[in-house]
């Protein structure tokens, strides 16, 4: 394969395709300018790069989802789509091959001569549709529509939609791995943000996200932190730029939260060639379509049933549902308080060295983000958590006992955690129990995912009072805290408060982290049970979180 580390290595894959140059790279893999030496032409070629965290059968099933759907896209054919060549193999690893664009992204063009003028916004606007109304229609969907994929070719001014590397092809797997949030959060809509399942419409959020950037030279949800740009995409007011004002129609059309209120794209490409016609946009005329939302009320954690409207999934049931564990999505980032699952945010001193100890003197009795690492620590290091069942005796103690009475409802691809601390939960597979003081963690390889529980007396003013004392202590605690909400809610019709944030975790290596944790009492006894991630992979935490709060059962 030769090496990649260069930006003119030489080399030929397949047989045919020599790559003499690196042009990019981005999260999928490596793009190189070719030659297609059986043809004599020029060509883009995509790498795509290897997980070495895969096993081999992971990496081999990756691999012909990719080839499969690589293909799929490749039937797509539009003047204003990239074209693929060819998708070929070598060495195991998978290539597409695709026509080679003579000029910048879009982005390029912003950064280099600032935002661009409203017919010409129209002209890219009116393009792109085109483009995306024939991927719909073929059942792909792009899901990474930003300036960066979006090509203008120096001489003839045409726009090519590219990478399609995250694509989503109907009746498929997608071509990242499942459970992984996908795309530009500044460019994700707000129902892929709450892990709702996602039409065409999604795309055209991202287009309308696409337009306000380049009629103004910034996207509307540029903020400091991805928790910020979670909370502009799915809560915030919707600030159009006043460059957007000769387009307004369509763009705040498209930047309407609910789905199906959003302007469709045969209704926007219409008011575009409008603009382009007369010099001014009309009103809309679908009928679904309303004007965008200044505002959607502040979300409170209700039980699941509550979660639906009638004309379907609504942005901010959404929330509601992803706040309350009925859905596993990114946008919990944006809510999350990451008391950091790894002890207790609320009682872990604001140092990069992680913690062992127990709360700090006066903190609230909960389990926040004090780091689980057993480097230094007192108690005993990680061992396999044993897999028996508890006992199926329907009674239940007040106090913790050496196992829990009832046995949780298992899902695919966790186990059962009896734990002799006197409680049980489902936790995934592969994790192991750590004990640390008041504490017992659960933790993925790496304790990359941190999953804690803490039992302790309940004080005067409930879990509402705990959480809301902790989260007042999240800068302390918790390094970079920030986006921390607390919410009053009941678990098993009893009080319980939900809180959520997100922080810088304990050291540059570690990175930001997302935290949901929950407390409730029950029996006598305060009840707080976390989870912890890196932001990235706060959809997969989510999960986590929801199955152990549904399963856990008191000893």
């Amino acid at each position: 394969m030769g090496t990649q580390g260069g930006g003119n290595d030489v080399r030929v894959i397949a047989g045919r395709y020599r790559l003499e140059a690196r042009l990019g790279r981005g999260g999928m893999g490596v793009v190189w300018r070719a030659t297609d030496q059986l043809l004599g032409r020029r060509v883009a070629v995509k790498e795509l790069t290897q997980d070495d965290t895969l096993s081999a059968d992971e990496a081999r099933g990756r691999r012909d989802r990719t080839l499969r759907e690589a293909r799929a896209v490749a039937q797509l054919s539009h003047p204003h789509i990239i074209v693929v060549h060819d998708v070929v193999e070598d060495g195991e690893r998978p290539y597409i091959v695709m026509e080679l664009i003579d000029g910048g992204s879009l982005a390029d063009r912003i950064a280099a001569q600032g935002s661009i003028d409203p017919a010409e916004a129209a002209r890219i606007g009116i393009a792109l549709l085109g483009a995306l109304r024939a991927a719909h229609t073929a059942g792909v969907l792009h899901r990474d529509i930003k300036p960066a994929n979006v090509l203008l070719e120096r001489d003839s001014g045409r726009v090519v939609l590219t990478d399609f590397g995250i694509a989503q092809v109907a009746g498929a797997t997608t071509l990242t791995e499942t459970g992984s949030f996908v795309g530009s959060p500044e460019y994700t809509a707000p129902e892929r943000m709450s892990g709702a399942r996602t039409g065409a419409e999604s795309d055209l959020w991202s287009l309308g996200a696409l337009l306000c950037t380049a009629l103004s030279g910034e996207s509307p949800f540029r903020r400091d932190s991805l928790g910020g740009i979670l909370h502009a995409v799915v809560f915030a007011e919707i600030r159009t730029p006043p460059q957007a004002a000769p387009l307004l129609p369509v763009v705040r059309g498209l930047l309407e939260r609910d789905p199906d209120r959003r302007l469709g794209a045969a209704e926007a490409e219409r008011l575009l060639r409008a603009y382009l016609d007369t010099g001014r946009t009309p009103a809309p005329v679908s009928s679904g379509y309303t004007p965008t939302q200044a505002d959607l009320p502040q979300p409170r954690w209700e039980p699941p049933a509550r979660e639906r409207s009638t004309q379907g999934v609504l942005v901010a049931a959404l929330l509601v549902a992803a706040m309350a564990g009925a859905g596993v999505s990114a946008a919990a980032l944006l809510l999350n308080g990451d008391g950091d699952g790894d002890g207790d945010g609320r009682h872990t001193p604001a140092s990069s060295a992680p913690p062992t100890a127990g709360p700090a003197s006066g903190a609230a009795p909960t389990g926040g983000t004090t780091s689980p690492s057993t480097t230094g620590s007192s108690g005993p290091s990680p061992t396999a958590t044993p897999t028996s069942s508890p006992s199926t005796s329907p009674t239940s103690s007040p106090g913790p006992s050496l196992t829990a009475t009832r046995t949780p409802s298992v899902p695919s691809g966790y186990r059962v955690a009896d734990d002799p601390a006197g409680f049980a939960l489902a936790v995934p597979d592969g994790f192991t129990r750590v004990p640390q003081g008041e504490r017992v963690f659960y933790m993925s390889s790496g304790q990359v995912f941190r999953l804690g529980v803490k039992i302790s007396d309940p004080p005067a003013d409930g879990p509402l009072g705990v959480m809301r004392r902790a989260a007042a202590k999240g800068p302390d605690t918790n390094p970079g805290y920030h986006d921390g909400r607390v919410t009053e809610t009941t678990h098993g019709g009893r009080p319980a408060a939900l809180w959520q944030f997100t922080w810088n975790g304990f050291s540059a290596a570690e990175g930001p982290r997302h935290t949901y944790d929950l407390c409730w009492e029950e029996g006598g006894r305060l009840y707080d049970v976390w989870v912890s991630a890196p932001v990235a992979k706060a959809a997969e935490a989510r999960e986590y979180f929801d199955v152990a709060v549904d399963t856990f059962v008191t000893g």
